[in-house]
């Protein structure tokens, strides 16, 4: 999908709303708080926005964001039974529809004093983040990006998670190309202006396996090894991608 300058102005205004979101629900992430809570706090900010949580009834899913705290991966189930403790680390991840446009990112924030590992897996990870947008630039390719991410990581000791990828997004929640970060240099789709790409690597400080537990949505490491997450909503252009998601994003 190679999206025209209006629809993009139409992702743009949705993925600001939604970096506002992220924004506003920040402060509210700290310890003592349930992750259940958190989920009505974002309900709540991304319906005063005028948007919509896209997540929430998506495939079944039952929440609005998704709160994946130490060893979860992606796709945790805010619930009140988990609060959040001084030295956890916990990834909130966050759709939003705005006028019938999606936009998704995701941060994985440290809770008061946590580990050296847990410090670095997230300095690591939000890095391999910003090396993906870069890469996602007109004549590059699907396997560039991957290849870039994971080099990147693989270089600092960690683990890239191989069964979940990034996506488009623009029109719905989940659209193609798939976005791998792992791959070889050029294969893969080639990347086009235009494009908008979620990129979201999954790292982990043990091995790169997963699995799902019994809820059918909670992905936790193999090995229960710590995982961080962090996603931008990116507009590919000729220089690098551009982070739709971003409090100052002007097209």
């Amino acid at each position: 999908m190679v999206y025209s300058e209006e629809e993009i102005q139409k992702i743009s205004a949705a993925g600001k709303k939604l970096a506002e979101v992220m924004a506003e629900l920040e402060p509210e992430i700290k310890a003592g708080v349930s992750t259940l809570a958190l989920d009505e706090i974002a309900r709540r900010i991304i319906e005063k926005k005028g948007g919509r949580p896209s997540f929430l009834n998506y495939q079944g899913y039952p929440s609005a964001i998704c709160a994946s705290i130490g060893s979860e991966v992606v796709h945790g189930i805010p619930s009140k039974d988990k609060i959040l403790i001084d030295g956890d680390i916990v990834g909130i991840d966050i759709g939003l529809e705005l006028d019938g446009y999606f936009a998704d990112m995701a941060k994985t924030f440290q809770i008061g004093k946590v580990s050296a590992e847990a410090k670095k897996l997230c300095s690591v990870t939000e890095q391999a983040l910003q090396i993906g947008i870069r890469e996602a630039k007109e004549g590059n390719t699907i396997g560039d990006l991957g290849n870039a991410v994971q080099d990147y990581i693989e270089s600092q000791g960690l683990s890239v998670v191989r069964d979940l990828v990034g996506h488009g997004v623009g029109k719905s929640v989940h659209e193609e190309p798939n976005v791998p970060n792992f791959g070889k240099k050029g294969t893969g789709i080639g990347l086009r202006s235009g494009m908008v790409l979620a990129i979201e690597p999954m790292v982990n400080a043990g091995d790169f396996r997963i699995k799902v537990l019994d809820d059918g949505w909670t992905v936790v490491t193999a090995d229960n090894a710590l995982s961080a997450h962090f996603e931008h909503t990116v507009l590919v252009t000729p220089l690098g991608g551009k982070i739709l998601t971003d409090l100052e994003n002007r097209i």
